[in-house]
């Protein structure tokens, strides 16, 4: 190995340990307590030696968004299985819901965090939350080439389901649904996004 292999090795080595660090702390205290000098202090390394990694602490996170989109893109091409395109969307549907009730931390810096937003405008593009998307809506393009979907386009329905798992989810998240019995919650979830898609349908 070369002396600029090991070199970029090391940084990507270091790289990953910061971006550990920040995953720990925001776990432990939440993304609004992270900070680049108590990523420097877990790991113990000065505040300036993590500029030379990361501009930011924007950028920190702009990381972990990424990655927890790759997370939720795995766990999403799951329902390339099932053939119906509209059964493979309300599965879509519960796929996300479910990640989201899971992974509420991930779930976070996906789509609440408003950090990773600034660094989505400032270079004009979202890769990762765009794969993710795509693949939506070439799941909705499948329902409006079987039938589905009649007199609706393509962007609009898969704004609109987006919109819904969205809700749901962010409702659970922030604990507005205490008017429901825990025990029945996520059935009522899952019960609700069914009506809802249901209603959706619009076959000709």
């Amino acid at each position: 190995m070369g002396i600029q292999d090991r070199k970029d090795r090391d940084k990507e080595e270091m790289k990953k340990l910061i971006l550990q660090a920040a995953k720990e702390i925001s776990l432990e205290e939440g993304f609004d307590k992270l900070s680049i000098r108590k990523i420097a202090d877990k790991i113990e390394y000065s505040p300036g030696s993590i500029y030379s990694y990361f501009k930011n602490m924007d950028e920190i996170i702009f990381e972990l968004h990424n990655d927890a989109f790759e997370k939720f893109y795995k766990k999403q091409i799951q329902v390339n299985d099932i053939k119906d395109p509209f059964e493979k969307l309300r599965e879509h549907g519960k796929v996300y819901i479910r990640f989201g009730i899971e992974n509420p931390d991930l779930y976070e810096i996906m789509f609440i965090v408003k950090a990773p937003g600034n660094e989505i405008e400032s270079a004009n593009e979202w890769e990762k939350g765009m794969k993710t998307f795509d693949f939506l809506k070439q799941n909705i393009q499948e329902c409006i080439d079987a039938g589905y979907f009649k007199g609706s386009d393509l962007n609009s329905i898969s704004i609109a389901m987006w919109s819904l798992v969205h809700g749901i989810v962010s409702l659970y998240l922030r604990k507005r649904f205490a008017m429901i019995p825990k025990d029945y919650l996520i059935p009522v979830m899952n019960g609700a996004f069914d009506s809802m898609i249901n209603n959706m349908k619009h076959k000709g």
